[in-house]
C-alpha cells in the first residue's frame, strides 16, 4: 500500500503542472478564438499576436508617437482612469521597455536578530521627495501570486544580489521551488 501512495504522488507531481499548463494555454487559445468567431483553432489568437505586433510599430512610428503620446495624456488625466491605465502602465513597464523597474534584485535583512531576511526588488533608491533620507524602497513580491509588497528600509540592511532578475522574480514567485 505505501508503494502505491508513493506511486500516485509522483504521477501527480508529473501531471499536474503538464495538465495545469496545457489547461491555461488551451483556454487562453480558446477564449481569444471566441473573441474573433473564427473556425479554425489558433487562429484567434495569432491575429491577437499579429495585432499587438502591428499596433507597436505603428506607435514607434515617429509620426503616430504623438497620438500615441495624446492617448496617453488623456488617459493620465481621466479621474478613475487615471488608477487603472497608470498601474497597469507601470507594471508592465516594470517588465518590459526602457524604465524596467525590476533589475536590481537584493536580499533585504528584516530582523538583525534573529536573521530574517526576504528577496526583492530595489525600487527606488532615493526618497528625499518623500521627506524620508537613507532608506530605499524595495518591492517584495509574493509566492504563487501577482501581489507583493512594498517596503522601506534602511540601505544598509540591503544586500545587492548577482543574479538576473528573470530568475529571482521565478524564484520568488514560485516560492523557492525553481531553482
Amino acid at each position: 500500500m505505501k508503494r502505491i501512495t508513493k506511486y500516485f504522488f509522483e504521477g501527480l507531481l508529473v501531471l499536474v503542472p503538464l495538465v495545469a499548463t496545457i489547461y491555461v494555454i488551451y483556454a487562453v487559445f480558446t477564449k481569444i478564438d471566441s473573441i474573433f468567431k473564427f473556425s479554425i483553432p489558433g487562429i484567434g489568437f495569432l491575429v491577437t499576436v499579429l495585432i499587438i505586433i502591428v499596433v507597436g510599430f505603428i506607435s514607434s512610428n515617429f509620426i503616430t508617437k504623438r497620438l500615441v503620446k495624446l492617448v496617453d495624456t488623456i488617459f493620465t488625466k481621466l479621474p478613475l482612469t487615471k488608477m487603472i491605465y497608470t498601474s497597469i502602465k507601470d507594471l508592465i513597464g516594470a517588465f518590459v521597455g526602457d524604465k524596467k523597474s525590476f533589475d536590481k534584485p537584493v536580499l533585504v535583512t528584516i530582523s538583525p536578530e534573529s536573521n530574517i531576511q526576504v528577496i526583492g526588488f530595489v525600487t527606488k533608491d532615493n526618497l528625499n521627495n518623500l521627506g524620508i533620507s537613507d532608506k530605499v524602497a524595495v518591492y517584495l513580491p509574493q509566492s504563487y501570486n501577482f501581489a507583493g509588497n512594498l517596503i522601506v528600509v534602511s540601505s544598509e540592511q540591503v544586500t545587492p544580489l548577482s543574479a538576473e532578475s528573470g530568475d529571482i522574480m521565478a524564484f520568488i514567485v514560485s516560492g523557492g521551488v525553481t531553482a
